[in-house]
């Protein structure tokens, strides 16, 4: 069997070494600061006040951490952004997948006007004060579903979730599963959802990184310190060492520099943890589902 190789240009050649050089580039960018925090985080804190720690940690300690996981308030915040994540993804899916599907369906009278109206909303919105009066109104303010409801159906997974269902689940096995008797919530749960397990996966990362990052409306909804997520807890420890920086020469505020100092970048590395387990487990499914839902339309 006789095999034949497309032979490469000179364009062709030039185009990938500056692809590669780019994707090298990119990848330097995004690993770098990320490098650097895990390394500050199990760094002395004074060699990281004097900007002495790179890539390798300098002064090795664990003290970081132990303080961290001594902290009753970082604990507080880590439950706090679970319970967040978890109920406000599992009902972000439920309502985008009973917006998406419908809208998805040919049959659907309606469905282009409807479909306009949602995504009018990408564009517009009635703004931050009326928002946080309506949320007032109804009873939610400072408590825990006033970080979800709000915020509960992203535009744009509707539309990545409407498109995977409007181009991949066949016409016909719609009319198949109602000549078999099956209703339209029996074809959504056994045929539709076991389909699109590619798309459904990548929705619920994007909701689970979305709730887990949030801190906006936790900042403006709540007032209660036993409600807030980790990332407003990480954003308070951040503003304590900036002010207490400013500070510096009272008696004593050295320590609580490098106590701040140390417990930043522990934090944060702390806090990224379960989105970082969670990733492995839906990447197989990330590209195809990404690609599917959002490049057909």
């Amino acid at each position: 069997m006789v095999k034949h190789r497309m032979k490469q240009t000179g364009s062709d050649l030039v185009f990938d070494i500056i692809t590669n050089l780019l994707a090298v580039a990119i990848i330097v960018i995004v690993l770098y600061p990320l490098l650097f925090v895990l390394a500050a985080s199990f760094s002395d804190p004074d060699y990281v006040l004097r900007g002495e720690v790179g890539l390798i940690p300098k002064g090795f300690t664990l003290e970081p951490y132990k303080m961290v996981f001594q902290n009753g308030d970082i604990w507080l915040g880590y439950r706090n952004s679970i319970i967040y994540t978890v109920l406000g993804t599992m009902i972000s899916m439920v309502l985008t997948v009973m917006l998406a599907y419908p809208l998805s369906r040919k049959d659907m009278p309606h469905r282009r006007l409807l479909t306009l109206f949602i995504l009018f909303t990408m564009y517009f919105n009635g703004g931050m004060i009326p928002t946080y009066l309506q949320v007032r109104n109804l009873g939610l303010y400072n408590t825990m579903w006033a970080v979800i409801l709000p915020v509960a159906i992203n535009t744009y997974n509707f539309i990545v979730a409407k498109t995977y269902f409007e181009n991949s689940i066949p016409k016909e096995m719609h009319e198949s599963a109602m000549m078999d008797g099956c209703g339209d919530i029996r074809t959504l749960w056994s045929i539709v959802l076991p389909l699109s397990t590619s798309i459904l996966a990548v929705l619920i990362l994007y909701y689970a990184v979305d709730y887990w990052n949030a801190y906006f409306n936790a900042l403006i909804y709540l007032n209660n310190d036993d409600l807030y997520p980790l990332q407003i807890i990480l954003r308070n420890i951040l503003l304590i060492g900036q002010t207490e920086q400013m500070g510096s020469n009272s008696v004593g505020m050295a320590d609580k520099i490098k106590m701040a100092e140390a417990i930043k970048y522990s934090v944060i590395v702390v806090s990224s943890i379960p989105v970082l387990i969670m990733y492995p487990f839906v990447q197989k499914h990330f590209v195809k589902g990404v690609m599917i839902g959002a490049v057909k339309g």
